[in-house]
């Protein structure tokens, strides 16, 4: 789960007075608190004598021009036109869905009632049920945009998880694990998470040197996906899904990789391991959905897995970008890759069978 453009300050209260009169029909603001969760940019639950509203403010850089935002609006309005559970924002009075106030771009959406739900609460039904929708997310997508432009011949697709993207080079990884191991030894006063970070960076050195030659070279096939699927971007109401949402990622990757990827987040345990038996339902209920065949499931898995032996992300916040919000994330996230390693076959095999 690579991120960038962290913003590290807490930005001013947003204009609520100045962003209510584009809408014809917002009401009147009455309190404006921020939502706890998100990593990226801000939220805020904005009441006003017409009830809740959910305020969003962009702030990720790779993501927060107004054109991409309006990109993403409205494929979240044909996608909830097709019955997915979205939250399209609504329109000001000029029929417009992205405002811009003092310079940051701000959306306003419809406050939806519901709770985050791990893999840890759906159990085998609800991961049908969560594997069904993903695969009703891409399948829908692929009617509503655009297909993918595909890379000009001999184009590099450079590192990372975009279409054709080639898998990471063990010796940036080591170049990488080096520094951050000098960041750590430079610490004045090491506490306990700084001891765990350099246990794992050491252990991670060991394993990317045994299974080196596994770096994978075939990427599954890409498609438009909502590229951030995970507990906290998606709201139940009771077992049912109510609402996926913070579709700022929305880009054209491999699908099936979102699919495993979105599975190691949602179903993995606090210490590190996958819950297989939850993970099989998934992906088999995911498989039906999409049409993906075993072997693209296979392939995805063996990417996935690879670049979790080679991410850093939650420490880079750390120790470069000197940003703690993801500390809690680092016990079971770099667990699992130990973990997946040495239940490779078993991982494997739960995505495909």
């Amino acid at each position: 789960m690579p991120r960038s453009s962290v913003p590290s300050a807490a930005p001013p209260a947003p204009p609520v007075g100045a962003l209510l009169r584009r809408y014809a029909d917002a009401g009147e603001p009455l309190s404006c608190e921020p939502v706890a969760q998100g990593l990226l940019n801000r939220g805020y639950r904005l009441t006003t004598t017409r009830g809740p509203y959910f305020l969003k403010q962009h702030l990720d850089t790779l993501t927060a021009d107004r054109d991409t935002i309006a990109r993403q609006h409205r494929a979240t309005h044909r996608l909830h036109a097709l019955g997915l559970p979205v939250a399209p924002p609504l329109p000001d009075a000029a029929g417009r869905t992205v405002a811009v106030a003092d310079g940051h771009c701000y959306a306003l959406h419809p406050w939806i009632d519901g709770r985050h739900r791990d893999g840890a609460h759906l159990g085998t039904a609800g991961s049908r049920r969560l594997g069904t929708l993903l695969g009703h997310v891409h399948t829908a997508l692929e009617q509503v945009m655009d297909p993918p432009v595909p890379a000009p011949p001999g184009a590099d697709p450079g590192p990372g998880s975009g279409p054709g993207a080639v898998s990471a080079r063990p010796e940036d990884t080591f170049a990488l694990i080096d520094e951050l191991l000098r960041l750590v030894a430079a610490r004045p006063a090491r506490d306990g998470f700084d001891e765990l970070a350099r246990h794992r960076l050491q252990e991670r050195r060991a394993l990317l040197a045994a299974h080196a030659h596994r770096r994978p070279s075939v990427p599954a096939p890409p498609g438009w996906v909502h590229g951030d699927f995970h507990p906290l971007n998606l709201l139940y109401r009771g077992t049912e899904p109510a609402a996926i949402v913070d579709w700022d990622r929305l880009d054209v990757r491999p699908r099936a990789e979102e699919a495993v990827r979105a599975a190691a987040i949602f179903f993995v345990r606090p210490t590190g391991e996958l819950a297989l038996a939850e993970v099989r339902a998934y992906a088999r209920a995911y498989r039906r959905a999409t049409g993906a065949s075993c072997a693209e499931l296979a392939v995805a898995a063996d990417r996935v897995w690879w670049e979790r032996l080679n991410d850093f992300w939650t420490l880079r916040w750390r120790y470069q970008l000197h940003d703690r919000r993801a500390d809690p994330l680092f016990p079971a996230v770099s667990a699992l890759v130990v973990w997946w390693t040495r239940e490779y076959a078993a991982v494997r095999d739960a995505f495909t069978d």
